[in-house]
């Protein structure tokens, strides 16, 4: 009896010494996703708290002139989906880790490829991209380190940082606009020969040749110098048809084309055709 209750008191304090204290993080993580123009953009930091103390100054928690990750823990994290300007410098499209050196007038931001979240591996590197963002005072007082993607327009954004009363602003433009004025002109000048291949190859193989004839043609049409699989497309809908004496002359076309393009297996394959389709 008294060795059960022995045992029980050891499994006890065992278990009483293996528990963990859990209490909220100093610095809680956070993540957040959003688009600049048509840019996906992504960002992680931690976010340390003021708590009283002073923040960026000579004596300072940041010290004026020295580097900072930019929050807390790990490197804060940047993703670009697409190639994009920030603070008038190109960005290419991937991810990046986020250091900065705060300054009473002006931050300096460094974009550098990121390579895991350990903050100091990137202090003896290059960055990417340096950047420089004027000091502002905000309007409010943050008492968390907040990164945040506001004043949207249709290609921008700013990307703003602050804590305690300073603020810094940095604009993204992305190349929304000039995607757009292309994908209209694209649009406005009609479909491409390739458009209309790719509807003639869905519609002889649904078996509505005559309208892939008609958008074959066009797609041939619409080049001296069609290519010679289009060409071969038409040939196959000409003779699916019953007319051989017609696609025997594309095949002809076709086998040409290829011979100059050096591709000798669309070669055999007209001349296989033009033997079968003639008879």
């Amino acid at each position: 009896m008294y060795l059960r209750i022995f045992t029980l008191c050891l499994a006890l304090i065992a278990g009483s010494l293996h528990a963990q204290i859990q209490s909220p993080p100093a610095s809680p993580g956070m993540s957040f996703e959003t688009t600049v123009g048509l840019t996906d953009v992504s960002v992680e930091y931690s976010r340390p708290g003021m708590r009283g103390r002073a923040l960026f100054a000579a004596d300072g928690l940041v010290p004026y002139g020295e580097l900072w990750r930019t929050g807390a823990n790990q490197a804060t994290k940047i993703t670009f989906g697409d190639d994009v300007m920030v603070a008038g410098k190109e960005v290419p499209a991937g991810t990046y880790a986020i250091l900065s050196k705060p300054m009473p007038d002006s931050w300096d931001v460094m974009f550098y490829p990121y390579a895991g979240g350990a903050w100091t591996s990137y202090v003896e590197m290059d960055p990417a991209v340096t950047v420089t963002a004027d000091v502002q005072e905000s309007p409010t007082t943050a008492e968390s380190f907040t990164i945040n993607v506001g004043n949207y327009t249709l290609d921008g954004a700013d990307l703003t940082m602050t804590w305690g009363n300073t603020m810094v602003a940095l604009p993204i433009q992305s190349s929304a606009k000039d995607d757009v004025m292309a994908s209209i002109d694209r649009v406005m000048a009609g479909p491409s020969a390739n458009d209309y291949f790719q509807a003639a190859t869905f519609l002889s193989e649904v078996g509505d040749n005559e309208k892939a004839l008609e958008y074959v043609q066009k797609a041939n049409g619409m080049t001296a110098n069609p290519a010679y699989w289009m060409v071969r497309r038409e040939a196959v809908i000409l003779n699916d048809l019953g007319r051989a004496s017609e696609a025997v002359e594309a095949a002809k076309k076709s086998r040409d084309l290829a011979q100059q393009a050096g591709n000798m297996d669309y070669v055999r394959m007209n001349e296989k055709s033009i033997e079968e389709w003639g008879k």
